[in-house]
C-alpha cells in the first residue's frame, strides 16, 4: 500500500470536529445535516422524474401500438385494393 508524501497527520478528516471544540461539532453537525438534506432533496427530484419517465414510457408504448394497429389497417387496405385491380 502507498502512502502520499504530503500525508500529515496533523490534517482533519472531512468530517471531523474543526479546532474550534464544541463550536467545531456544531458546525460539523449543521455541514452534515445540510448534506444529508441535498442528498434527501436530490433523491425526491430523481423520483418525480422517474415516474415522469414511467408514464411518458406508457404513453410511447400506447403510441406504439396504435401504430402498430393503423399499419396492419394500411396493409389490409392496401390487399383489399390489390385484388379488386
Amino acid at each position: 500500500m502507498q502512502y502520499d508524501e504530503d500525508f500529515s497527520l496533523d490534517e482533519q478528516p472531512s468530517w471531523g470536529a474543526e479546532g474550534g471544540g464544541d463550536l467545531g461539532v456544531v458546525r460539523d453537525t449543521l455541514k452534515k445535516e445540510q448534506v444529508i438534506r441535498e442528498i434527501l432533496a436530490s433523491q425526491e427530484g430523481l423520483k418525480a422524474m422517474l415516474t415522469k419517465v414511467q408514464n411518458l414510457q406508457k404513453e410511447v408504448d400506447k403510441l406504439a401500438s396504435g401504430n402498430e394497429t393503423l399499419q396492419m389497417y394500411i396493409d389490409n387496405l392496401t390487399v383489399q385494393m390489390a385484388k379488386r385491380r
